[in-house]
């Protein structure tokens, strides 16, 4: 996804939300024409996988916004309190119901922060108040982490299974 020109003008705000749209979909662009289980190939020590990462990034969309801003704890929200059991995947999760939990996720997110000013106080993080500018730049931080991370392993995927 390349930014619009526009957005290289833009305020403040609208460039943040472009870059985390633009990290966001390219999650979602490293599950694209693979199977499930090209999905939920583990190719690293680490419980990682692709699908496992678009799962975290559903984890943390939903903490940086539902528990930063709306202070709604995990346990309420079904999330896991140790971020690296986000990673996990159930029988249940599929490509298409990760996605779907995906876009619901950044969805909610959207419009959570929308109704928050960058300078304002957002309380609900362990770490004590922050201001949303801080909470949208963390998000995009490790959002653009598991991009770099994504794009690997995917790579490594398509080119496992171009060598059988």
């Amino acid at each position: 996804m390349t930014l619009e020109p526009e957005v290289l003008r833009a305020d403040e705000r609208t460039m943040i939300e472009a870059f985390l749209d633009e990290q966001r979909a390219g999650l979602r662009d490293a599950l694209d024409g693979l199977t499930e289980e090209q999905a939920r190939r583990r190719l690293v020590p680490s419980a990682t996988t692709l699908l496992g990462l678009v799962k975290h990034a559903v984890f943390v969309e939903r903490v940086w916004s539902e528990e930063a801003v709306l202070r709604r704890p995990r346990a309420e929200l079904g999330l896991p309190e140790v971020a690296g059991e986000s990673f996990l995947l159930t029988e249940d999760d599929t490509v298409a119901s990760v996605l779907a939990a995906h876009d619901a996720a950044c969805a909610t997110a959207r419009a959570i922060h929308a109704a928050v000013a960058l300078e304002d106080l957002v309380e609900g993080n362990r770490r004590g108040p922050l201001r949303l500018r801080w909470v949208q730049l963390h998000l995009l931080r490790e959002l653009a982490q598991h991009c770099g991370h994504a794009d690997i392993l995917r790579e490594q995927v398509l080119a496992e299974d171009a060598r059988h």
